[in-house]
């Protein structure tokens, strides 16, 4: 992979991760990386180890634990608010990378980490990608 390539991934990717809420999918941000669909997948796997789809939801379920976390808002509200169309998927995905469903979720206790540094707590939060939730998280 050229670096040119590389450089367009880095600029989908944070795209992905600045615009999360938005309506994005492969082939629109193929195409501003200036690659086919198949070839945007392809290789945004090969530069960071998951797909693109992979890499918004894990984006999008970290923004809605934090949103569940306040407690405020419905999970169908944290659902849309987060740029999921869809409960059912939004429910069956929190629940694979989370380990529980966003409702338990949102009702258990979360006061423990407040003495946590945010950013040590975004990485001690991070969604599990392999689909094997973490024990306890």
């Amino acid at each position: 992979m050229n670096r040119d390539d590389l450089v367009r991934l880095r600029r989908a990717r944070d795209r992905m991760d600045r615009d999360f809420a938005q309506p994005l999918d492969v082939p629109a941000l193929a195409r501003e990386a200036l690659m086919s669909p198949g070839h945007f997948s392809r290789s945004f796997r090969a530069a960071f180890g998951e797909t693109p789809y992979s890499h918004l939801m894990t984006r999008r379920i970290e923004r809605a634990k934090a949103l569940l976390r306040r407690g405020d808002l419905s999970v169908t509200d944290v659902c849309f608010a987060v740029g999921c169309t869809s409960l059912g998927s939004f429910s069956s995905r929190f629940t694979e990378l989370v380990g529980e469903t966003p409702s338990a979720y949102r009702a258990r206790e979360h006061d423990t980490g407040a003495q946590i540094p945010a950013c040590v707590a975004k990485m001690l939060t991070r969604p599990v990608r392999s689909g094997q939730a973490r024990a306890g998280s």
